[in-house]
């Protein structure tokens, strides 16, 4: 989250307001407060730049609540976000529904909804793929339009043909994470960070 913010902190400093999700600083869970810490640490390093972005708390991921009202956004955007929608992160409990639901509510009519997302093989079965980093486009397509979206553009800006798909240990075999740290590091840094798709969509009707 804070790379992206580092892009798009700056760019609404000046005019406008950027919301990014954080973490509960008063949960249960203690990553939740370790994560809120250090997050809050990062947006004080420059407030001249980060003094216009507002964190809003997700408090369950299980039911997730934007506390922003309703058609208040111009643009909503999901970085690598969707997989851990569908798994629950990690959980294997898919919030996505909900998830698609809340950006629905919050953008405005004709408001815009990007993702970017690691793409997996065509054929893939979404709940395994997503437990692996992964989601089949055409099926987020397909998901995201049955939310009350359109697809109105894509792009192979993130692309990535040597991007095999197939670790073990997932997406997060590949840059920048390295989850296997050393055991053939040389061999992912050579394929790169993972093929990924580039949608954006329009909000065009509430659901029924």
């Amino acid at each position: 989250m804070s790379w992206f913010t580092e892009l798009l902190g700056p760019t609404l400093s000046k005019k406008g307001k950027y919301y990014a999700t954080g973490s509960d600083p008063k949960g249960q869970d203690p990553w939740s407060a370790l994560d809120a810490k250090a997050w809050a640490g990062f947006l004080a390093r420059a407030p001249e730049v980060f003094g216009n972005v507002q964190t809003v708390v997700v408090a369950d991921d299980n039911a997730p609540k934007l506390d922003l009202p309703d058609g208040s956004l111009d643009m909503v955007i999901a970085m690598r976000e969707l997989h851990g929608w569908v798994n629950g992160e990690g959980s294997g409990k898919s919030v996505l529904v909900p998830w698609l639901a809340e950006v629905q509510r919050v953008l405005k009519p004709g408001g815009v909804f990007g993702v970017e997302e690691h793409r997996a093989q065509p054929d893939a079965d979404p709940a395994a793929s997503a437990m692996k980093g992964y989601l089949p486009e055409k099926w987020v397509i397909a998901q995201v339009e049955a939310a009350g979206f359109k697809l109105a553009g894509k792009s192979e800006i993130n692309a990535n043909p040597k991007d095999t798909k197939d670790y073990e240990k997932g997406v997060w075999t590949l840059p920048p994470t390295f989850t296997l740290k050393d055991k053939d590091h040389d061999k992912y840094a050579a394929i790169g960070e993972s093929d990924r798709m580039t949608l954006k969509f329009v909000k065009v009707a509430v659901p029924k």
